[in-house]
């Protein structure tokens, strides 16, 4: 059968996005964003409930499906609140875009002077919080056929130099290990690996001389667009993407080249 670009249509599916309403051109918007403009009816989720309404009610003013809701993703009975609202309001769940995280929230300091409350933090939201909601998703996946997460992992993983380095790291462990067990029930499970993105969270978060490396060793732009990760997105959530499974995709203009 010849390839069609209807393998990217998202008509018909159900996708969650956690940590989309927050900030001002956050990558998370632009996730859900993109879900709905391929048809997919979104549940905007974030720890601040305002924002994600805010977000979904601006998606729903141009035409697309979408609700927000509160979600704390380190805590469990939380995830599954948020997870039943998106069954309740659409039917079921296809597609979890793990994206919530604290990054700009941290104060940068040596791991080895890391206070253990502080560890235990970051590594609560970042890697408990992404197998929390995949955890609750999974069971309505199953019964839809099969379905697709999406991890948003990080380039200050390779290697990590840092303990929010480190958290996304520990995101890449669950991704391949999630994707060999879900494998049986069609259920693809992938990460995304931004560079320096222009989000308000990453101005935030990219010191000078950070952003003065880049420009020395990224072979595109040092700096990329929140609209600029969509793309993957998409294919990885649709059927465009279905025999993609267990992988990473580096999407930061060439900052980390792995062949």
């Amino acid at each position: 059968m010849p390839f069609s670009l209807d393998a990217f249509s998202l008509k018909g599916k159900v996708a969650i996005v956690t940590g989309a309403g927050a900030r001002q051109r956050s990558i998370g918007a632009a996730y859900a964003d993109g879900l709905c403009a391929a048809g997919a009816a979104v549940l905007v989720a974030d720890l601040n409930g305002a924002g994600a309404e805010a977000v979904a009610k601006e998606l729903a003013a141009r035409g697309g499906t979408a609700l927000g809701t509160q979600v704390d993703i380190s805590d469990p009975a939380s995830v599954q609140r948020m997870v039943e609202k998106a069954n309740q309001a659409f039917g079921g769940i296809d597609i979890l875009v793990n994206n919530a995280a604290l990054m700009v929230e941290l104060a940068y300091k040596p791991i080895i002077a890391t206070p253990l409350e502080e560890w235990n933090r970051l590594m609560a939201v970042n890697v408990n919080g992404a197998l929390l909601c995949s955890q609750a998703a999974v069971p309505y996946m199953r019964k839809r056929g099969g379905g697709r997460i999406i991890n948003q992992v990080s380039g200050g993983a390779y290697p990590a130099t840092s303990a929010y380095g480190i958290s996304k790291l520990a995101l890449v462990g669950i991704t391949t290990t999630l994707a060999r067990e879900l494998g049986p029930d069609k259920i693809t499970v992938n990460a995304i690996a931004p560079g320096n993105v222009a989000s308000e969270a990453g101005k935030l978060s990219a010191p000078e001389a950070f952003l003065q490396m880049l420009r020395q060793t990224v072979a595109l732009r040092p700096t990329g667009e929140p609209e600029e990760l969509v793309g993957a997105l998409l294919l990885l959530a649709s059927p465009a993407g279905s025999w993609i499974t267990g992988q990473v995709l580096h999407i930061d203009g060439g900052w980390v080249l792995r062949p």
